[in-house]
């Protein structure tokens, strides 16, 4: 049934008329128009998105209509840093520009829809044409980036350390942390001295159990099965959002040195199944990297695409960039990728549709990350083991109880309200994802999964490898530190439950990895001494912690393997291949990655290493399938719409 003309707004008629007096083509107007019906927005909107006409000629063309000044270019010096300034971040309308010698001029950005109104009251105030003119929306908001650059970023690394000392890394251990430590290291020197025998056998046995307990929490895993994979999540009755009542979804990409990996980036973000009027991409780049932002500004970004330069300032670190970027973040919801992330076009959908079915108190969804290329090397293939263990396994069941989740780096969606309830990022910690994941728990929010995954690629190489994973081991070195400042408060904040599986899983894995080694040498001095006769029988504790290490050592290997590989598809499996054969050569460059992070954390312990991102050739099988749809053009004008 045919639409009749009163079914168009009266606000979108009168905006196509303003639009075709600019001498824009009738079809182009039309087609547009039936956007901003489906999609609740402006044929304005929709122009601009689409990118059929450049943001700077529209803007002088609307300039030229109302007889306004138009500006090319707005000297940062000259604006007015004033206390409220930062809302034009996210909704950029004017700024009070001032030059030296000549009177005070407020550029706007207006609206197609609202010329008939500014230009009456030009009518009525003739000589408010001096003090008027008119600029791009974007050349707004860069202006106020670049004024209030320097204010901004000292706000952002002392926020959280001001507001939320007690959740801050920007101190590393506390005085009292320090004094209990001396205390404790102290009283271990002492009977090691006394009574080195039974001390050595007590830290052994005491090591052996919590490195036993921090395995009980994959073992559980393993047990648990698949279900929570395979049943039917219990559907609340929320109907499906409409294209009208999608939000604004900001997503944000912290960039360093990946002048290489940005036009594969910016593809996978063009992708993402989400109207382009309601996204809000932030390109978040060091001000300093010359060439990561050459590189960007050489590619034709569209208007959802927005490039954030942070001033340099210590830390330098990735959640100091992404803090920053946070406060002109203008959608309801906010994602965080990685420069070589390729995320599934329909995750945004997804993330929207379960926040929307889940109790407010759900302030993340962690997606899954899919390695692509196991078969480069035996480092990526047991990376792409670890991840699908990780990320389809065990996150799954600690969100399905409620338990706090450790956040992966990438691909967590947030509710933006609850993000900066917490205070955002911490710039000092280096693995700010677990971190964030922790806080939001502590502070009374949860995290749960999604199912559409994002494709990356793991590390191929040990040195690269070590590295990133040196700076994960300081960041969850630095998290349980923070935690643990006040255990009191802690259990109080978390809950019993909570806070025991927090020990398990960050806790127990710092000291699993931290102990494996050690137990190594055990299991294998003590192996040889039974091989070799004449040899004594060993007395019963001996034995017991032959077992325990036993147990830990083998049962760990093959928890990790059976785990990751009950997770992946046969096509994963096949690339993966005999590779898990490394596992053990793999545990102990976590090992050795573990002892460089407790040296790391001492010596520099904000010092982001980073990891180098290069280009895939061509996507896998996977991502094709995933991603061979796009967004069908809602074609024709309805009636009523002038053309």
């Amino acid at each position: 049934m045919k639409a009749g003309r009163a079914a168009i707004p009266r606000s979108l008629r009168d905006e196509a008329l303003v639009l075709k007096s600019l001498g824009l083509a009738k079809p182009l107007i039309a087609r547009m128009g039936a956007r901003a019906l489906l999609n609740g927005t402006s044929i304005e909107q929709e122009l601009l998105a689409d990118g059929s006409i450049e943001e700077a000629a529209y803007y002088e063309a609307l300039a030229r209509r109302v007889g306004l000044t138009f500006l090319k270019a707005i000297p940062e010096e000259q604006v007015f840093d004033y206390r409220h300034l930062d809302a034009q971040l996210t909704r950029p309308t004017s700024i009070r520009v001032h030059a030296p010698g000549q009177p005070q001029i407020t550029v706007i950005a207006p609206e197609a829809g609202h010329i008939g109104q500014l230009i009456e009251r030009l009518e009525r105030m003739p000589g408010l044409r001096r003090s008027l003119a008119i600029a791009p929306l974007s050349l707004i908001r860069d202006a106020v980036w670049k004024v209030g650059a320097e204010r901004r970023v000292r706000a952002t690394v002392g926020a959280l350390f001001e507001d939320q000392p007690q959740h801050s890394a920007r101190l590393v251990v506390t005085g009292r942390q320090g004094f209990w430590g001396g205390i404790l290291l102290s009283a271990g020197v002492a009977l090691l001295l006394g009574s080195p025998f039974v001390s050595a056998v007590a830290l052994h046995l005491a090591l052996s159990l919590l490195y036993c307990a921090s395995l009980t929490i994959r073992l559980g895993a393993l047990l648990h099965g698949n279900r929570k994979r395979r049943r039917r999540r219990r559907r609340l009755p929320v109907p499906m959002a409409t294209e009208a009542e999608l939000p604004v979804y900001t997503v944000m990409v912290a960039l360093y040195r990946e002048a290489g990996i940005v036009r594969q980036l910016v593809d996978a973000l063009q992708r993402l199944d989400w109207p382009r009027t309601r996204l809000d991409i932030m390109l978040v780049c060091e001000a300093d990297d010359s060439e990561t932002l050459d590189a960007l500004r050489a590619l034709k970004l569209g208007r959802q695409f927005s490039i954030v330069e942070v001033p340099p300032m210590q830390p330098r670190t990735k959640p100091k960039a992404l803090s920053y970027a946070l406060n002109g973040a203008r959608g309801d919801y906010v994602v965080i990728y990685d420069a070589e992330d390729r995320p599934d076009p329909g995750q945004l959908r997804e993330a929207c549709e379960r926040f929307r079915r889940v109790r407010p108190d759900v302030a993340c969804l962690q997606a899954p990350l899919v390695i692509t290329n196991a078969r480069e090397s035996w480092i990526s293939g047991l990376f792409s083991l670890e991840y699908a263990a990780l990320f389809r396994r065990l996150l799954p069941i600690l969100a399905r109880y409620r338990l706090p989740l450790p956040l992966g780096g990438t691909s967590n969606h947030f509710r933006i309200g609850a993000l900066r309830h917490v205070g955002a990022w911490d710039p000092y910690n280096v693995t700010e994802d677990a971190d964030l994941g922790i806080r939001l728990h502590r502070c009374g929010y949860r995290s749960a999964t999604i199912d559409k995954p994002t494709f990356e690629d793991a590390p191929v190489t040990a040195s690269v490898w070590i590295g990133q994973r040196t700076r994960w081991y300081k960041g969850w070195l630095q998290t349980w530190l923070v935690v643990m400042r006040r255990p009191r408060r802690a259990v109080a904040d978390m809950g019993l439950g909570s806070f025991v599986t927090f020990q398990l899983l960050v806790g127990g894995m710092l000291i699993s990895a931290l102990a494996h080694p050690l137990i190594v040498v055990f299991l294998t001095s003590s192996a040889f001494a039974m091989l070799n006769p004449p040899s004594a029988a060993m007395d019963p504790l001996a034995r017991l912690l032959f077992a325990i290490d036993l147990f830990n050592v083998f049962g760990t290997y093959a928890v990790v393997i059976a785990l990751g590989a009950n997770a992946l598809t046969s096509a994963e499996k096949k690339a993966l291949g005999r590779r898990w054969l490394a596992v053990p050569l793999y545990w102990m460059m976590t090992s050795f990655s573990a002892w460089r992070a407790v040296v790391e954390l001492r010596a520099r312990p904000f010092f982001w290493e980073k990891t180098p991102h290069t280009p895939r050739a061509e996507l896998t099988a996977a991502q094709h399938s995933s991603t061979s749809g796009t967004r069908p053009d809602h074609g024709t004008a309805p009636p009523g719409i002038p053309t």
